[in-house]
C-alpha cells in the first residue's frame, strides 16, 4: 500500500480588500472600528479554511488574517517598540540598482510600520493571539478537520525586522524576545495547533540584515540564534513544530544567498519535526542533493516548496512530482511533505500571484502530490 505524502504551504494567503484596508489603518494608528476588524477577520479565516480544504490541504493555516506581516505584527501584542527602523535593501537588490529603482518605482515594495525595540518588553495583553485561535479553532471544528497550523515570528526574525535601541547588546535583546514569545508558542500549541516558527532570519537575513559579516560570523550568530529558539520552545512539544526558511519572497536575481549546505547543520539542531524550504526558486531548486550528505535525522520531515510563490506561472503537476521524486532520492518517502517555497501575501495587501492563481497554484500542489504518492 503507498504511503500518501501530505500537502500543506507556507501560511499566508491573500487578504480581502476591506481587511486589507482595516489592517494599513490599525498599522498606521488611524481610527478603525474593532468590531468591524475582528468581524471581517473571523469572516476571512472561515473562507480561506474552507478554500484550503476544498483543495485538499492537509495541513493548513488562517491564512495569517490577521496580521500585516508574518514579523511585525508582534509589536501589537508586546510593550517596547517605537519609532521607525532604517530599511536595508538585500545586497543582491544593491548589486542591481536600475532592477532595484524599477520594483521601487513599481509599487511592488511594501510600505509598513517597523518600529525599533526602545524600551523593556513586556507582553500588553493575549487577545489578539486568542482570538487567533479561536478564529482558527473553530474554522477547523466547523469543517471536521484536525490539521492546522498557526504562524509566529522567531526571536531571530523579530531581532532583524525590529532592531534593537534599548537592551545592552543583541545577544541580550535576542534573550529577551526568547523568554517573551515562548508564551505565545505554548498558546498556540496547548490549544491543538501546529506551530509554524518563520525564520528567515537563517537565511534571507544573510544578504540583508547581516550582509557586512563574514560567513563565518554570520554562522555564528545563526547558532545563537537557533540557541535562542530552542530555549523559547522548551515547553513545547517537538511534534507540533514546524519551522520555515527562506531567501526572501521576491523575485531578484538572489546571487548573495547564502547555500543550504552551509545553514542546514545549524538549522537541523531547532526543535522542530518539520522543516520548510524553497526549493523552487531558481538558485535553490538544485539543492535537494545537499542531502545525500547532510542525512535528514529519522525523527525530521522535510517539507520542500514544490510551487514558487513569486511567479504567476501554475506549475504542471508533473513538475511537482518529479520536485518530490527528487527530494526522495536521499529523504524517505515517510519523512516528506509538499509545501510552497514562501506564503502568497507575506505582507497584507502585497503579493506577485493573483489571489485566484494562488488557489489554482494550490489545486496543482495537490495533483502533483497525489501522483508522487503513487510512484515513489
Amino acid at each position: 500500500m503507498n504511503t500518501k505524502i501530505l500537502t500543506t504551504h507556507v501560511g499566508s494567503l491573500p487578504r480581502s480588500k476591506t481587511l486589507s484596508e482595516l489592517l494599513f489603518a490599525k498599522d498606521k494608528g488611524d481610527s478603525f472600528s474593532e468590531n468591524e476588524f475582528d468581524n471581517v477577520v473571523k469572516k476571512n479565516v472561515s473562507e480561506v479554511v474552507k478554500k484550503q480544504l476544498d483543495i485538499g490541504i492537509d495541513f493548513i493555516s488562517d491564512g495569517e488574517m490577521s496580521k500585516i506581516s508574518y514579523a511585525t505584527y508582534v509589536k501589537d501584542r508586546i510593550n517596547g517598540f517605537s519609532g521607525e527602523s532604517e530599511r536595508r535593501a538585500p545586497a543582491d537588490l544593491d548589486a542591481f540598482p536600475e532592477y532595484k529603482d524599477k520594483i521601487a518605482k513599481s509599487g511592488g515594495t511594501p510600505t509598513y510600520t517597523r518600529p525599533c525595540c526602545t524600551g523593556e518588553l513586556s507582553i500588553k495583553n493575549n487577545d489578539d493571539l486568542l482570538k487567533d485561535i479561536n478564529n482558527l479553532s473553530s474554522a477547523l471544528s466547523a469543517n471536521n478537520h484536525t490539521k492546522g497550523f498557526m504562524n509566529a515570528a522567531s526571536p531571530g526574525v523579530i531581532n532583524v525586522f525590529l532592531p534593537n535601541k534599548f537592551y545592552n547588546n543583541d545577544d541580550e535583546y535576542l534573550n529577551k524576545l526568547s523568554v517573551i514569545m515562548s508564551e505565545e508558542y505554548q498558546q498556540i500549541t496547548s490549544n491543538n495547533l501546529f506551530l509554524q516558527v518563520d525564520c528567515p532570519d537563517l537565511a534571507l537575513a544573510r544578504h540583508m540584515s547581516f550582509k557586512e559579516l563574514d560567513e563565518e560570523s554570520f554562522l555564528l550568530r545563526a547558532e545563537k540564534q537557533i540557541e535562542a529558539l530552542n530555549h523559547s520552545l522548551a515547553l513545547v512539544s517537538h511534534d507540533k513544530i514546524r519551522m520555515h526558511i527562506c531567501w526572501g519572497n521576491y523575485e531578484g536575481p538572489h546571487t548573495f544567498d547564502i547555500g543550504l549546505e552551509k545553514i542546514l547543520p545549524i538549522v537541523l539542531k531547532a526543535k522542530s519535526k518539520y522543516l520548510l524550504i524553497e526549493s523552487s526558486n531558481p538558485r535553490h531548486a538544485h539543492e535537494w542533493k545537499v542531502f545525500e550528505k547532510i542525512k535528514l535525522p529519522q525523527d525530521k520531515v522535510i517539507v520542500p516548496g514544490v510551487i514558487d510563490s513569486t511567479s504567476n506561472f501554475v506549475e504542471h503537476p508533473e513538475v511537482v512530482a518529479d520536485r518530490l521524486k527528487q527530494f526522495s532520492t536521499f529523504v524517505p518517502k515517510e519523512q516528506i511533505m509538499a509545501g510552497t517555497d514562501c506564503g502568497f501575501s507575506t505582507f497584507a495587501g502585497f503579493g506577485k500571484v493573483d489571489e485566484k492563481i494562488c488557489y489554482e497554484k494550490l489545486v496543482s500542489l495537490v495533483k502533483g502530490t497525489q501522483i508522487a504518492s503513487k510512484t515513489i
